[in-house]
């Protein structure tokens, strides 16, 4: 049993068959292996979707969570979710999220713990995003993206259509092709040295390779443009 299998039951997520393997595989290094630090603790969950993270680091027993997404249609879908005690831990809000973590800085709020998970490769200003964070005070940034495999550090630029709901946002009205950037596995070191935070890669060699198909994203070969990957980021002592 994992703890995402209930998602086979629901409405929205019916038609991908993998999604609850996946979604379990992930889980363990996302959320499991943070579970101490998450117990009790303030999430921030950027780039929320359906709050289905949000509803992650409820189950580990974090003490609230604001997930902030761009998508409206995603936050509905939150209700689906079959626990309401821990649907009761989770607020989303509908925003952009450079806008909202400005408002929580203005606001004074603090986390423990900011999950990133899937939103780097969206979003072209990587540095930026990681130094806001840090007026948040976060013990721990936890982050799971897409990475560039290149041996320099570098921000790849893509284009995406926005009207697909695993892409970009749309920055204005009306925008039909949104410019992403996907950073290097170095420039993700780099940005994280930059900002006095000790960096840690989660070793997804544990999955047995017989074991990978769900999220075989995280295995791809060097030849391959990008491979996805998690690490975690704490603020060094001064």
């Amino acid at each position: 049993m994992g703890f995402y299998d209930f998602l086979n039951d629901l409405p929205h997520y019916v038609e991908h068959g993998s999604s609850a393997a996946r979604m379990n595989a992930r889980h363990e290094f996302l959320i499991a292996d943070f579970a101490e630090e998450i117990r009790g603790a303030k999430v921030l969950d950027l780039a929320a979707h359906d709050g289905r993270w949000c509803y992650g680091f409820a189950g580990a027993g974090a003490a609230s969570v604001v997930g902030i997404e761009g998508r409206p249609e995603l936050v509905e879908k939150f209700s689906d979710y079959p626990d309401a005690s821990l649907r009761a831990k989770v607020e989303l809000r509908v925003d952009d999220i450079f806008e909202g973590i400005r408002a929580e800085i203005a606001r004074g709020e603090t986390y423990d713990i900011v999950g990133v998970f899937g939103i780097l490769y969206h979003i072209m200003d990587h540095f930026a995003l990681f130094q806001l964070l840090r007026d948040l005070k976060p013990k721990l940034v936890i982050v799971d993206s897409e990475f560039v495999m290149r041996d320099n550090a570098i921000v790849l630029l893509i284009q995406e259509r926005t009207d697909v709901h695993l892409n970009a946002v749309a920055q204005y009205p009306g925008q039909e092709v949104a410019v992403k950037g996907a950073p290097s596995f170095k420039a993700m070191e780099m940005i994280a040295n930059a900002l006095n935070y000790d960096i840690e890669w989660s070793d997804w060699g544990r999955i047995a390779e017989g074991n990978r198909g769900p999220v075989g994203d995280y295995y791809r070969p060097k030849n391959q443009q990008k491979r996805r990957a998690t690490c975690a980021l704490r603020l060094r002592d001064r």
